[in-house]
């Protein structure tokens, strides 16, 4: 099978990377002063958990989406209103992140010992509902009712997506159905939020915001997609977490229903890996090698790949500036990127 992909000769991840967020360098200072800002408190407890997760870093993706849409549709990514929105987005992420790992019992994120792993999940349970509530509270201040609007189904969709997956947890006959709607909740309504939110701040027209959120949704499912093959074919050391988690986890992904239908016999060796929490039964390895053979990793990459298109071709409608071009980019960065 010819090996697809239109964006990953374009863009060096890294020469990408650097590309897009220079365009919004200050901005994105900015941002980080804003979140220490908001992610403090006269309780003691509260600033410590606060600076540990904000030491843990991250790629800031959603507020440096939230920023190039506002710039993208004529607007001014630097007021204070906007760096307090691109800020929440980061908050609401970064909750959803805690809360991920008290429920998937992870004991890494981005390299360091996870926040329940170090304190404990009560501390952890508590630390996300407060991130979660200070990222609404900042939002109120906006006086938007559209813009609040999105945060709260978003909010909703998420809380509904790791529901919906608990469901399913252990299950080797997940379809794709079901795996697509629970993608889409937990992570690619954010992406979108993050745009449509971007593009109601630049000003933009209404096929300008509808634009930049149908990008945001196709950007979410790409990356998505693109996680999932690096959950097997990235080391631990680069993927800042256990290599294979997700299915350690309980989790069936696409290239793992792609293999259940290629190869049904396959199934009763993923149910045991998700009993027993490890690979004793079939290697790692062995079923890296089996989703090679199979071709579903290059099938689940492609399917990014066209994702990534579509998000591409969304942002027709708007003026070709640079920060439309910045968003142009994002799709290959994401989906080349090693982490």
């Amino acid at each position: 099978m010819q090996k697809f992909s239109p964006i990953r000769e374009k863009l060096n991840p890294q020469i990408a990377a650097k590309k897009i967020f220079s365009l919004i360098k200050n901005e994105m200072a900015l941002v980080e002063t804003e979140f220490q800002r908001q992610a403090s408190s006269n309780i003691q407890v509260i600033n410590y958990l606060g600076d540990y997760l904000r030491a843990s870093g991250g790629k800031r993706v959603r507020p440096a989406l939230l920023l190039l849409s506002t710039f993208a549709t004529g607007g001014d990514g630097s007021t204070k209103n906007v760096i307090r929105l691109a800020t929440v987005m980061e908050m609401l992420h970064t909750a959803t992140l805690v809360h991920d790992d008290i429920i998937d019992n992870a004991n890494t994120r981005r390299s360091r010992t996870s926040v329940n792993a170090r304190f404990g999940n009560q501390s952890a349970v508590l630390m996300g509902d407060w991130l979660y509530m200070s990222a609404f509270e900042t939002s109120l201040k906006e006086r938007s009712l559209e813009i609040l609007d999105i945060l709260t189904r978003l909010t909703r969709k998420m809380t509904e997506g790791e529901l919906i997956q608990l469901t399913m947890l252990g299950r080797s006959d997940i379809s794709e159905d079901d795996y697509f709607d629970i993608l889409k909740r937990k992570t690619a309504y954010l992406f979108s939020a993050c745009c449509e939110i971007g593009a109601i701040l630049g000003g933009a027209t209404e096929d300008g915001q509808i634009a930049l959120r149908d990008y945001g949704m196709n950007l979410g499912i790409a990356f998505q997609l693109a996680d999932d093959v690096l959950d097997f074919v990235a080391d631990e050391e680069i993927l800042g977490k256990a290599a294979g988690a997700d299915l350690l986890e309980g989790k069936l992904t696409l290239p793992l229903i792609l293999l259940v239908k290629k190869e049904p016999a396959i199934q009763k060796d993923l149910q045991n890996v998700m009993h027993d929490g490890d690979y004793s039964n079939i290697s790692r390895e062995l079923l890296l090698e089996k989703l090679e053979t199979s071709e579903t990793i290059e099938e689940t990459r492609r399917r990014a790949y066209a994702y990534a298109e579509k998000a591409r071709k969304n942002l027709d409608v708007l003026p070709k500036t640079e920060y439309r071009l910045g968003l142009e980019d994002i799709p290959g960065y994401m989906i080349e990127r090693n982490k």
